[in-house]
């Protein structure tokens, strides 16, 4: 009688920080710093010299968390700056021992090794980018610099044109300050909840311009919850539902009450018009999302906007609602914020059939026995 034997579990790598490091990034020093990395990853710390495979850290360097993601898949690899170690995956006890002592006397590495001066770059599949994620020497005079490193390793590579290029700085320094004042990332996103849920308000009674200056505040806020998390180590799940459940719950509010503001500044529409706009807004935002649910189910949880350049570069301006913002200020701007709403429906209908078109071109790529794979994973 055949008997089936269950996979052996395979226990997570141990992470070692090597040497000591008095100098606090984000509130942490480097070993409580290398701690949450490790976690976060699925890896576990460890304090003491063991046999096996280890994960080994230089307490003198910050690095990006997506380093020791990328080090603990490559058993052998060894990352150097100025040819001393500063994180290596070292296959057994004696490689460790080797490394360990490398870092200890600031000495060239004992394996070959990748030098972070020549460029290396990796996908970061969660921000949707590839980039060489920094490395820096921690010290009192690099804190600030490493701080900003940090900061913008942690923004998306793929995402609107507000959040990539209008208010990184401003999400910047308020980070700064949540961490200094050790917020955690959800009194953030409380934060911003509140000012949404006013934004709703005042876009109700038509007033619009209050509406836009507290739902800018809580943009930004929405940025910057999230850099706190990356930079701070300090992700949950329930971070993670409460801040993306709030984005995807509330533009829908916004865009309803926007029309039944417009009451108040005598340019209500009639009937027909209010449910043809809100069934072009309302219903593309929920065909947008469907379609991409579809694509990364499809396609390996791919998400559909990194799939081609155009696809990243369309993601800048596509049917959300921080472009949507735009196309509403500049109604607002002239007066016109009825035409500005349905200037919103219009880019809506187009945003989800441009998605629609590249739904079905992905499948006819795959019913083709092609692949699907991302030019962020070819560079």
């Amino acid at each position: 009688m055949a008997t089936s034997v269950a996979p052996a579990t395979i226990p997570p790598i141990p992470v070692e920080c090597v040497g000591t490091n008095p100098v606090r990034l984000w509130g942490m020093k480097m070993r409580k710093r290398v701690r949450r990395i490790a976690n976060a990853s699925g890896l576990v710390y460890a304090d003491a010299p063991a046999p096996g495979p280890r994960i080994l850290t230089n307490a003198d360097f910050a690095f990006d968390p997506s380093w020791l993601r990328y080090v603990a898949e490559e058993p052998g690899f060894v990352l150097t700056v100025g040819g001393v170690p500063v994180l290596a995956h070292a296959r057994d006890a004696d490689e460790a021992a080797a490394i360990r002592s490398a870092i200890e006397e600031a000495s060239d590495a004992p394996l070959p090794a990748v030098a972070f001066e020549d460029g290396p770059t990796i996908e970061n599949k969660a921000l949707r980018k590839r980039e060489t994620p920094f490395v820096m020497r921690l010290t009192r005079d690099t804190i600030r610099d490493i701080e900003r490193a940090s900061y913008f390793g942690a923004y998306k590579g793929v995402t609107d044109v507000l959040t990539k290029y209008l208010w990184p700085e401003w999400a910047l320094v308020l980070t700064r300050i949540a961490a200094r004042l050790k917020m955690t990332p959800n009194q953030v996103t409380a934060i911003g909840a509140v000012l949404c849920v006013a934004a709703t308000f005042a876009f109700a009674w038509g007033h619009y311009w209050q509406g836009m200056a507290l739902g800018l505040g809580f943009m930004v806020l929405d940025t910057v919850d999230g850099k706190l998390a990356r930079c701070t180590i300090t992700s949950s799940k329930w971070g993670n539902v409460f801040d993306h459940g709030l984005d995807l719950v509330h533009p829908p509010f916004w865009w309803w009450f926007w029309a039944t503001g417009l009451a108040t500044w005598g340019l209500a529409y009639d009937t027909a018009t209010f449910w043809w706009v809100q069934g072009a807004i309302q219903g593309g935002y929920l065909v947008q999302r469907l379609i991409e649910g579809v694509f990364m189910r499809r396609n390996g949880m791919m998400h559909i906007h990194v799939w081609r350049r155009f696809d990243s570069q369309f993601r800048l301006i596509t049917s959300r609602r921080n472009p949507n913002m735009v196309i509403l200020f500049v109604g607002t701007l002239f007066g016109r914020p009825d035409l500005g709403l349905i200037a919103v429906a219009w880019w809506t209908a187009i945003s989800c059939t441009v998605h629609a078109v590249r739904l079905v071109q992905a499948e006819r790529v795959r019913a083709r026995g092609g692949t699907i794979t991302s030019w962020l994973a070819e560079g």
